[in-house]
């Protein structure tokens, strides 16, 4: 019977060449007299603790990759979609439709912050114009009372509090 050679056994079973040669030290594949490896063997199940073990340490967006029971080809497939998956990121990141977290909660941090700084300025602005309708010349005492009350509403609303995380 032909064999193929240890790195070709290592392409066909998706693992590196290093890890097929110590199965072969350890007697967990065997290869025929002139160093070949039985092509029947790819895909079985001599390098399943070892394929186990290495997945179980990596893991994509927080769950487990499936183990190693899977074929090269459906692995490649895992494979090439997560990587689709990143360039759809990348591009939608790029082109302005998807927006990290980080800037959106500068911007509304600095919009309700230039809302509360209006806010903080209005009583010395109409205070004036609430003097004249009220036809008295205390503008100052106005505005303090006018401040007094944006104060207990900016009070009453509270830090923005806003949440980005996924509807439910």
């Amino acid at each position: 019977m032909h064999g193929i050679s240890i790195r070709e056994f290592a392409r066909q079973e998706g693992v590196s060449d290093t890890l097929v040669r110590r199965a072969l030290k350890q007697k967990r594949l065997m290869a025929f007299s002139d160093g070949s490896l039985d092509p029947t063997l790819v895909g079985s199940v001599w390098c399943a603790k070892n394929a186990k073990a290495a997945n179980s340490s990596h893991s994509v967006r927080g769950s487990r990759l499936p183990a190693n029971d899977l074929g090269y080809s459906e692995a490649l497939r895992v494979k090439e979609n997560y990587l689709a998956l990143l360039r759809k990121l990348e591009y939608e990141e790029k082109s302005g439709s998807l927006i990290d977290v980080a800037s959106v909660e500068r911007v509304v941090f600095e919009m309700f912050r230039s809302a509360r700084d209006a806010w903080l300025g209005w009583p010395t602005k109409i205070a004036p114009h609430v003097a004249q309708a009220l036809g008295i010349d205390e503008i100052d005492r106005v505005a303090t009372v006018l401040g007094e009350h944006v104060h207990a509403q900016l009070h009453e609303l509270g830090e923005p509090q806003a949440d980005f995380g996924p509807s439910h």
